[in-house]
C-alpha cells in the first residue's frame, strides 16, 4: 500500500543506496559526488518506490537531514503524483501524516515544515469534494489533547499548518479552474481559522513565538482575498503587536498584506478605522528616526505607504475625512525627508516615491471642478515634496562620501535617478510654477554674500531643473535665460557639481539652439570640462547634444572645439562620443572647411593604422585597430552634410536627397577613397578574424546609411572589395553590407552592374556553404535571408539572372525554416513573404513555386507540428497567408497531399481535426490574416497536445 508508515518490503537494495547517496550529498568534501549524489536522490524522489521509503526515512531513530528528505520525498509525490494515489487511499494518507506531524511537533523544525506542506497539498487536491472541511478537520484534530504532545508544541504544530495551506496554495500546479473553486473552499474555511488566530493572539499567557506564528498565519491567510471586513480585528490587533520588538516584523507583514489586497477598497468604513491606527504610530516613528532604528522606520513607513498607495482615490473621495488622510500625506511626507543618506543613514525614503505618483493620478483623474479643489489642498504638499526630495538628493560631505562603498555609492546614484523622474512627474502638476521656485532659490543662494552657501545645495537645485529639462519641453520658459546667466558663476570647486552643470547644460541644449547667443556662456565650460578625465562622461555627453542640436550655430568655435578635442585621452565609449559629436559639427562647415578639419583629425590616426597594418597580428594591435576602425565609424556616423535624416536609409522607399548635392565628391567618400587601400591591407593580414572584419564593414555601413545616394563614387570599389573578402572567408557583417548596398543602389540604372554582380557572387559562395553544411554558421544564414528578402523587395530584377541559382535559393529557405535559431527562422519567413507575390511577374520564380512549393509547404506544417517555437507561429501564419494568397490552388493540393501521412505533422492530431485545419485556411476567412494566425495558433496547440492547458493560457 501507499500509505504504509513502517511498509516492510522496502527493499533493502534501495534503502541502502538512499543512505548512501544522503550521506554523500550531507557529509561528502567533493563536489562531484555532491551533484552526482543530488541527482540521483532527485531521482528517487519521483519514483514509484519513493511511496515506500520514504515512510521509513521518517523513523525516529533516522537523524533530521534523512527524516528531510523523506519528507520532501512525500511532499513531491502528493503535489505532482497526485494522481498515483486511488481515492481509496485518501483517508489513510492523511491519518498518517496528521500522526507523522504529532510526532514531530516537538522535534525537527525543518522536518515538521515539510509534512506540514505535504499536508497541505494533500488538502488542495482534494478539498472541496473529498475533504470539505479540511481546515477545520485540522483545527479539531489539534486541539485535542493525546498523544503524549504538549500543548505548545500542537499549537505551533497547528499554526504551521495553517500558515503553509496558503503558502502552498499559492504555488499550487493545479489548473486555473480548480484553483479557484479551492480558492472558493478555503474563503469558507477562514470562519475556523479567524477565532483560532484572535484567541492566541489575546491571550495574555500566549508565548512570545505562538504569537509570531499566529501573525505569520494571518499574513498569509488574508492572501487568499480575505474580505477585510472579516480580518479587521485580528489587522487591529496585528497593529497593537508593533509595540512588541519580537513580533513588529510579522506584525508589519499581516498589516501589509491585509490592506493591500485587491478588493479591500470596498471595505470602505473598514479603511477609515485603519486611518487613525496608521497616523497614532507617528510617536513611535518619531522614537525609532531618534534612535537610529532603521527597522522600525521602514515598517512603519511600509504601513503608511501601503494604505495611501493602495487606497487614496477611496480615501480622498471620504471628502468628510480629508483632514486625516491630509494627516496620512503629511506622514509619508515625513517618511520621505526622513533624516540621513541614502541608503547609509537610511532606506525608507525610498519606500515612499512610488505612492507620490500614484496620489498625483488620481487627483488628475478627477472631474475638473473636483480636480481644483484637490489642488488647492494638495499643490502646497508637492512644492513641499520637492523641497524634500532635493534635500534627499544632496551628496553628503566629501569626507564622509569618501567613506561609503562603491555598492553604497552606486545605490544613491540609482537613488537620485528615482528622485529625478519624481521631480519630472510632479512638474505635470506644478508646472511653470516649479521651474521658478528653483530659479529663485538657486538664484538666492548665487548671490548670497554673506553667508557662505555649499556646493550640495546648489548641485541640488540644478539637478532639479536637470532632471525636469531632459523631459520636459522648457523652451517656453522665461527662466532659462537667467538659469544660463547664472551658470558661469557657479564656483566649480568639485566633481559631482560640476558633472551636475555639465549635465544640466546639455539638458538644454535644444533651448540653445533656440537661443545661440547663449551658447558663448556655456561652451567654454564644456570645452574647460574636457580636460579634466573625472568629467569625462558629462562633458563629452553634453559637447555631442550641442553639437547635434546647435551645430548649424558652431561655425565660429569649431577650429577651437576640434584642437580641444584632440588633444583629450578618453575612455574607449567616450571618444566614440566625441566622435559623433566631431561628426555634427563637421557636417554643418563649407566642404573645404570640413575637408581641413578631417585632415588634421584624423590624420593621426590613419598613421597609427598604417603603423599597425605593418605589425605582425597580436592581441595588442587588434584592439588597437578596432578601436580606430570604430573612431571613424563613428565619425562618418553623424557628418552628413545633406541635412538627411540618419533613419531615412531605413525606410521602405528608396530615399531621396531633399537638398541638391553638393559640389564634388563628399567629404566622407574623399576621406573613405583615401584610407581604401589601408584598410584594404588591413583586411589582408585579419581576414579571418570577424570583430575586425565587422568593425571594418561598419565603416562602410555606417557610410552607406548615412550618405546614402552620395556614397555612389565607391559603389563599385567597395563592391569589389566586398565580393574578394566574402569569397575568401564567409562572414555574416559582409552580407549585412551587401544587403545596405542593394537597399540603396540596386534600383539605380549606373549602379546596378556591380551589385548584381556581388549579389551573385555572395549569392554562390553562401550555395556552397550550404551544401557543406550550414548548420555552424546560423548568423551566415540569417544574414543571407535578409540580403534575399531585400533583393526581392528592392529589385526582384536579380532574380531574372542566369548566373543566379533560383532554386538552390529556395531549397536553402526550405532548411532555414527548420533552424533552431529564432532570428533565422524569422529571417527565412520574410523572405518567403517577400517571394511568393513575385510569383506574376518574375518567372523563374514562379517556376521554382510551382515545381518546389509543395516542400515550403511541408516544412511549414512541420513548424507548426512542434518542429519550430510557438513564438514563432505568427512568422508561420505570414507565409501561408502569402501562400493563399498568391497560390491559392496550389496551395490547396499541397495541403491535401502533405497532411495525408497518418501521425504528420503530429501523432496528435487527428484526421479530423488536420481537414477542419485546411479547410479553415482555404475557406474565404484567408484574406483575414488576422484570423488566420489565430487558426495556426490553435492548431500548433493540437499538435503539441497544448490545446486547453494553462500553460498555453499564459504563454
Amino acid at each position: 500500500p501507499l500509505c504504509c508508515a513502517r511498509n516492510k518490503e522496502t527493499p533493502c537494495v534501495l534503502s541502502g543506496f538512499l543512505y548512501a547517496a544522503l550521506h554523500q550529498l550531507y557529509y561528502d568534501p567533493n563536489i562531484d559526488n555532491k551533484n552526482m549524489a543530488q541527482k540521483w536522490l532527485m531521482q528517487a524522489q519521483v519514483s514509484p518506490q519513493a511511496w515506500q521509503f520514504c515512510w521509513a526515512l521518517l523513523s525516529p531513530e533516522k537523524v533530521p537531514e534523512i527524516q528531510y528528505f523523506g519528507a520532501s520525498a512525500l511532499h513531491t509525490k502528493i503535489s505532482r503524483y497526485w494522481s498515483d494515489i486511488p481515492s481509496d487511499q485518501y483517508e489513510s494518507l492523511k491519518t498518517q501524516l496528521f500522526s507523522q506531524i504529532a510526532c514531530f511537533s516537538s522535534s525537527s523544525k525543518m522536518v515538521l515544515t515539510r509534512l506540514c506542506v505535504a499536508l497541505a497539498s494533500l488538502a488542495l487536491n482534494t478539498m472541496p469534494e473529498a475533504w470539505p472541511g479540511a481546515v477545520a478537520e485540522m483545527v479539531r484534530v489539534f486541539q485535542e489533547e493525546g498523544g503524549g504532545v504538549d500543548g505548545r508544541a500542537r499549537c505551533l504544530a497547528l499554526l504551521e499548518m495553517l500558515s503553509v495551506m496558503s503558502e502552498e496554495f499559492q504555488t499550487s500546479p493545479l489548473l486555473l479552474t480548480v484553483l479557484l473553486q479551492v480558492r472558493g473552499a478555503l474563503g469558507r474555511e477562514w470562519g475556523a481559522v479567524s477565532p483560532l488566530l484572535q484567541q492566541l493572539l489575546r491571550r495574555a499567557d500566549s508565548p512570545g513565538a505562538v504569537k509570531a506564528r499566529v501573525l505569520r498565519c494571518l499574513s498569509s491567510w488574508v492572501l487568499l482575498d480575505v474580505p477585510l471586513n472579516e480580518s479587521e480585528d485580528l489587522v487591529h490587533d496585528s497593529f497593537s503587536a508593533l509595540t512588541d520588538p519580537e513580533l513588529f516584523d510579522t506584525a508589519v507583514e499581516a498589516i501589509v498584506n491585509a490592506i493591500s489586497q485587491p478588493d479591500s477598497q470596498r471595505y470602505v468604513n473598514t479603511l477609515l478605522k485603519m486611518v487613525p491606527r496608521v497616523l497614532a504610530l507617528q510617536e513611535q516613528l518619531r522614537e525609532a528616526v531618534q534612535t537610529g532604528d532603521m527597522e522600525t522606520c521602514h515598517g512603519i513607513c511600509r504601513i503608511a505607504v501601503t494604505l495611501g498607495e493602495n487606497h487614496s482615490r477611496t480615501l480622498l473621495e471620504q471628502v468628510d475625512h480629508w483632514q486625516s488622510f491630509l494627516a496620512l500625506v503629511n506622514m509619508i511626507m515625513f517618511c520621505t525627508g526622513v533624516p540621513g543618506h541614502y541608503p547609509v543613514n537610511e532606506t525608507t525614503s525610498s519606500l515612499t516615491l512610488t505612492f507620490w505618483y500614484t496620489l498625483q493620478d488620481e487627483i488628475m483623474s478627477f472631474e475638473s471642478d473636483k480636480q481644483a479643489v484637490y489642488l488647492q489642498v494638495y499643490r502646497p504638499v508637492y512644492f513641499q515634496l520637492v523641497d524634500v526630495l532635493l534635500h534627499k538628493a544632496q551628496f553628503p560631505s566629501d569626507q564622509e562620501y569618501e567613506s561609503w562603498s562603491s555598492d553604497e555609492k552606486e545605490q544613491f546614484r540609482i537613488y537620485r535617478v528615482d528622485i529625478s523622474d519624481t521631480l519630472m512627474y510632479v512638474y505635470e502638476m506644478l508646472g511653470a510654477e516649479l521651474l521658478s521656485n528653483l530659479y529663485e532659490k538657486l538664484g538666492r543662494l548665487l548671490t548670497n554674500t554673506e553667508q557662505p552657501t555649499s556646493w550640495q545645495h546648489i548641485e541640488a537645485l540644478l539637478y532639479g531643473f536637470q532632471s525636469i529639462a531632459e523631459t520636459i519641453d522648457v523652451n517656453y520658459s522665461d527662466v532659462i535665460p537667467g538659469l544660463i546667466g547664472l551658470i558661469p558663476r557657479i564656483s566649480i570647486n568639485n566633481v559631482q557639481l560640476a558633472d551636475t552643470v555639465m549635465f544640466t547644460i546639455g539638458a538644454l541644449a535644444e533651448w540653445l539652439a533656440d537661443h545661440p547667443v547663449m551658447l558663448s556662456s556655456v561652451l567654454p565650460l564644456v570645452l574647460q570640462a574636457l580636460g579634466n578625465p573625472d568629467l569625462s562622461v558629462s562633458s563629452v555627453s553634453t559637447l555631442k547634444k550641442i553639437c547635434r542640436e546647435c551645430k548649424y550655430d558652431l561655425p565660429p568655435y569649431a577650429t577651437n572645439i576640434v584642437a580641444v578635442s584632440q588633444v583629450r585621452e578618453l575612455h574607449t565609449s567616450q571618444c566614440m562620443w566625441l566622435m559623433q559629436a566631431l561628426g555634427f559639427l563637421l557636417s554643418a562647415l563649407p566642404v573645404e572647411d570640413i575637408l581641413r578639419n578631417l585632415h588634421s583629425l584624423i590624420t593621426p590616426y590613419i598613421q597609427q593604422l598604417e603603423k599597425l597594418a605593418d605589425e605582425t597580428p597580436n592581441p595588442s594591435n587588434k584592439l588597437a585597430i578596432i578601436h580606430i576602425l570604430g573612431l571613424l565609424s563613428n565619425l562618418f556616423t553623424t557628418l552628413d552634410i545633406s541635412k538627411q535624416d540618419d533613419e531615412s536609409a531605413d525606410s521602405s522607399a528608396p530615399p531621396v536627397k531633399a537638398a541638391l548635392p553638393p559640389p564634388g565628391p563628399n567629404p566622407v567618400v574623399v576621406v573613405l577613397q583615401q584610407v581604401f587601400a589601408l584598410i584594404q591591407t588591413v583586411l589582408s593580414k585579419w581576414l579571418n578574424d570577424s570583430q575586425v572584419v565587422e568593425a571594418v564593414c561598419a565603416i562602410f555601413e555606417k557610410s552607406v546609411k548615412t550618405l546614402l545616394h552620395d556614397f555612389a563614387p565607391m559603389v563599385s570599389q567597395l563592391s569589389e572589395m566586398l565580393g574578394q573578402m566574402y569569397s575568401t572567408i564567409p562572414q555574416a557583417p559582409a552580407l549585412d553590407l551587401t544587403r545596405q548596398m542593394v537597399h540603396i543602389f540596386a534600383s539605380q540604372t549606373d549602379h546596378f552592374p556591380p551589385i548584381k554582380a556581388l549579389f551573385e557572387l555572395v549569392t554562390s559562395v553562401t550555395l556552397s556553404i550550404f551544401q557543406q553544411g550550414p548548420r555552424d554558421h546560423p548568423d551566415i544564414v540569417d544574414s543571407f535571408m535578409q540580403l534575399q528578402a531585400q533583393a526581392l523587395k528592392r529589385k526582384p530584377d536579380l532574380f531574372l539572372s542566369e548566373g543566379l541559382d533560383v532554386k538552390a535559393v529556395f531549397h536553402c529557405g526550405v532548411l532555414s525554416l527548420k533552424f533552431p535559431e529564432a532570428p533565422t527562422v524569422k529571417s527565412t519567413c520574410l523572405f518567403f513573404t517577400e517571394l511568393l507575390p513575385h510569383c506574376s511577374d518574375v518567372p523563374p520564380l514562379a517556376r521554382v513555386v510551382q515545381e518546389d512549393g509543395k516542400l515550403l509547404m511541408q516544412a511549414l506544417l512541420e513548424g507548426v507540428g512542434g518542429g519550430a517555437s510557438r513564438s514563432l507561429m505568427d512568422q508561420f501564419a505570414e507565409v501561408l497567408f502569402s501562400l493563399n494568397k498568391h497560390c491559392f490552388s496550389l496551395l490547396a493540393m499541397w495541403l491535401k497531399e502533405a497532411l495525408q501521412p497518418p501521425g504528420f505533422p503530429s501523432s496528435r492530431v487527428t484526421a479530423e481535426q488536420k481537414d477542419n485545419f485546411s479547410h479553415q485556411i482555404l475557406r474565404r476567412e484567408r484574406v483575414n490574416k488576422r484570423r488566420v494566425k489565430d487558426i495556426v495558433k490553435e492548431f500548433t496547440l493540437l499538435c503539441r497536445g497544448l490545446h486547453g492547458t494553462e500553460y498555453a493560457a499564459e504563454y
